[in-house]
């Protein structure tokens, strides 16, 4: 068995739900080298997580900002954690909901996502600034 890690930042994004699974991709090319495996994206913060899903239609992208933001509103006055502004603890809850990590099978050297999945940074705060990822790939 062979197994690969590569930790790398990506980019600042605004707040929303962005495409990436190109950027791990191009990040980390000893995919390449396993036939059958299994890919963990790990992503090293609290306020920001990962999910797979649509990445055909960017209104998909869209909806899901609009849900979360109705699901865990910003300045509620019960929230504590405030200390870096009125998206601090939204950003904590909806990355618990959302996780920090995915798991994808690698097929001949490709992540073999269905048709129409692709990774998805889900970027909370109004300010993220660069996230620090770790990509780890085992397999045969």
């Amino acid at each position: 068995m062979k197994i690969y890690q590569k930790a790398f930042a990506i980019r600042e994004r605004k707040r929303g739900f962005h495409l990436i699974t190109d950027e791990i991709v191009n990040a980390f090319p000893e995919i390449g080298n396993l036939k059958i495996g299994i890919c963990q994206v790990f992503i090293q913060h609290t306020s920001a997580s990962l999910t797979i899903n649509e990445n055909a239609d960017p209104t998909v992208r869209i909806d899901f900002e609009m849900f979360f933001n109705k699901a865990v509103p910003e300045n509620d006055p019960d929230y504590e954690h405030d200390y870096e502004g009125s998206d601090d603890m939204p950003a904590h809850l909806k990355a618990a909901l959302l996780g920090n990590s995915v798991t994808i099978p690698i097929r001949n050297g490709k992540l073999a996502f269905g048709t129409w999945q692709g990774i998805y940074l889900c970027e909370h705060r109004n300010y993220g600034g660069k996230r620090n990822i770790i990509v780890t790939a085992w397999g045969e």
